[in-house]
């Protein structure tokens, strides 16, 4: 019976080691030797601290308390073990037990699962949260996994899928997935369609391989729909390089002021329709730029935007620019002939402007083109149809014009569908502020600047002016205060500013020569800047109408500091 023991305490695969009551080594069986190495014939009947280093079964032996479950180092190796105390049918402590095993493959075993588990949820959650549509099946064919970019591409969830054949989601085509586990090697490129709604897409596959057998297939598929539509914005982006001319949007337009406001909505209302517009307006006003952005803001802003000067084109040669020619059509005629920029504007928009300096022959022609949208090429009786959105602009009286004979009230007609009145800069004052701010900024970056504000004085030198010129002279005024500012200078001043007159001579302005007056002569700066402060004070108290606290609180400075400045200034006309 006690052989028959001894042969199952070997055979288990827990290492087992009991002592008696006087610690010495009683029981020792197979896997104990494999653990710790040493012989049973070596142990038993020899001191339990002897055999095995470390022990707690004399501490078990004697306190009679059980440590269960403890993890603990034995020579290279980690173990888990059981100790208890063995008792006799009296309840006496006759001895004591442990229980023991190797754990550290289990551990390495454990820290695998682990990084399995850490590889399997980081790959998971990478394909949930990827934009392509992703599949994954099995070595048969069989669904494993689709991510939610697959549903909503195709239409299809989980429970379609998973544990379905691969080929449950085609509607055409052969199945990636099986020319891929047919095959061992990667797809590309194949088209399909999927799904309930037979959806065009592209495909590619490539093979699981674990230790050199195909496990599995993993599929990518890509929406046609989306693919062609990026081709077409990228079409349509390279039509817009091409057609850099129309170059402004509505954006690009400075201003808030209710007049310039009422101009930009009734230009975004036109740009929604193909009706003909008219820009009218001074000089300088920036019809071109309404024009721009009109095309911009139409369904035909992705065509061509052709601007022609009608004023700088010469008249014998304007003809044969607007509607081209045929070869041999005059002297000098490029041989196969030349399109004509309507046609080259054809599905998009023309641009005429100075519409006031066509003679009345051409007048007619551009009359034929806006009842019939067809032209005539120069020595041509062939019509040719176009489709071209026709913007003019004009700074000329054109009612005027028509008294006189000099434009046709036919063509004033046809062209006045939509006018727009672009009002003068006097008109709206109240911009000045951001104009001057917008022009710095693009100074600041052609000439090197570094100017990020403007004093108050030069916006009202600039408010009281009148600018027949509008936007355009206030451009070339700022421009030429730029150039006066030093590089560590941050703020504009009057001192910066040229004279208003110098911009150009015929120009008559009262309150600017009156500065001029008052700073001429003594070219020292500190004559100069007294000069200048004396106009600015009585110009702030002129507009105050003599109210000296609103004028020095205006001004920035105490009730004293202004009459001081102004006794200073009587002393000085006294000596003077």
């Amino acid at each position: 019976m006690r052989k028959d023991i001894e042969k199952i305490l070997d055979s288990t695969h827990d290492a087992m080691i009991a002592i008696d009551k006087s610690k010495v080594i009683t029981l020792y069986n197979k896997s104990a030797e494999k653990l710790t190495k040493i012989k049973a014939i070596d142990a038993i009947g020899k001191p339990v601290e002897i055999i095995v280093d470390n022990t707690r079964l004399p501490v078990v032996l004697d306190t009679g308390v059980s440590e269960l479950n403890q993890q603990q180092q034995l020579n290279d190796i980690t173990i888990i073990t059981n100790r208890m105390p063995i008792l006799n049918d009296d309840g006496e402590i006759i001895g004591a037990v442990a229980i023991f095993r190797d754990i550290s493959e289990l551990m390495e075993l454990a820290e695998q699962i682990t990084n399995l588990n850490q590889i399997r949820e980081t790959l998971e959650a990478t394909i949930t949260a990827t934009q392509d549509a992703i599949s994954v099946v099995d070595a048969d064919g069989i669904g494993l996994l689709i991510n939610p970019a697959y549903t909503r591409m195709t239409g299809y969830t989980t429970d379609d899928i998973i544990g379905k054949d691969c080929t449950v989601d085609l509607v055409e085509g052969e199945s990636v997935h099986l020319e891929v586990l047919r095959t061992g090697k990667a797809v590309k490129g194949k088209t399909l369609k999927v799904g309930p709604k037979r959806k065009d897409v592209i495909a590619e596959a490539a093979p699981i391989i674990v230790n050199g057998v195909v496990k599995g297939s993993v599929a990518v598929i890509h929406d046609l729909t989306e693919v062609n539509e990026i081709y077409k914005q990228l079409d349509q982006a390279k039509q817009i390089i091409r057609n850099l001319e129309a170059k402004y949007t509505f954006e690009d337009i400075v201003g808030s002021s209710e007049i310039l406001n009422n101009a930009i909505e009734k230009a975004k209302i036109a740009a929604e329709t193909p009706a003909t517009v008219i820009l009218r307006g001074e000089s300088g006003t920036g019809k071109e730029l309404f024009a721009h952005a009109i095309h911009n803001a139409s369904s035909r802003k992705y065509a061509q935007f052709v601007r022609v000067n009608c004023a700088a084109i010469n008249e014998n040669l304007l003809e044969s620019e607007l509607f081209g020619y045929e070869e041999g059509a005059f002297t000098g005629a490029s041989k196969g002939g030349k399109i004509g920029l309507f046609e080259k504007a054809n599905g998009g928009t023309i641009f005429l402007d100075e519409i006031g300096e066509l003679t009345l022959n051409t007048q007619a022609k551009l009359l034929r083109v806006l009842q019939e949208k067809e032209i005539m090429r120069v020595g041509s009786t062939k019509p040719i149809p176009i489709d071209v959105r026709i913007i003019t602009a004009t700074n000329v009286d054109l009612e005027k014009a028509i008294k006189e004979n000099k434009f046709r009230q036919d063509l004033y007609y046809r062209l006045n569908v939509v006018p727009i009145y672009i009002p003068a800069l006097r008109e709206r004052l109240a911009d000045v502020g951001l104009l001057v701010k917008h022009m710095i900024n693009r100074f600041n970056q052609e000439y090197g600047r570094n100017v990020d504000r403007v004093s108050d004085s030069v916006l009202e030198i600039i408010r009281a002016y009148h600018w027949p010129g509008n936007v355009r002279e206030l451009e070339n005024f700022i421009g030429r205060a730029m150039i006066n500012i030093r590089m560590h200078e941050y703020l504009m001043t009057a001192l910066h500013l040229p004279q208003l007159g110098t911009i150009n001579p015929a120009l008559k302005y009262d309150m600017n020569e009156q500065l001029a007056e008052k700073i001429e002569g003594n070219n020292q700066l500190d004559a100069k800047l007294k000069a200048f402060e004396k106009y600015h004070i009585e110009s702030v108290l002129e507009k105050n109408k003599g109210n000296r606290e609103a004028a020095a609180k205006e001004l920035g400075i105490s009730i004293r500091s202004l009459y001081y400045k102004m006794s200073r200034f009587s002393e000085d006309k006294t000596q003077a």
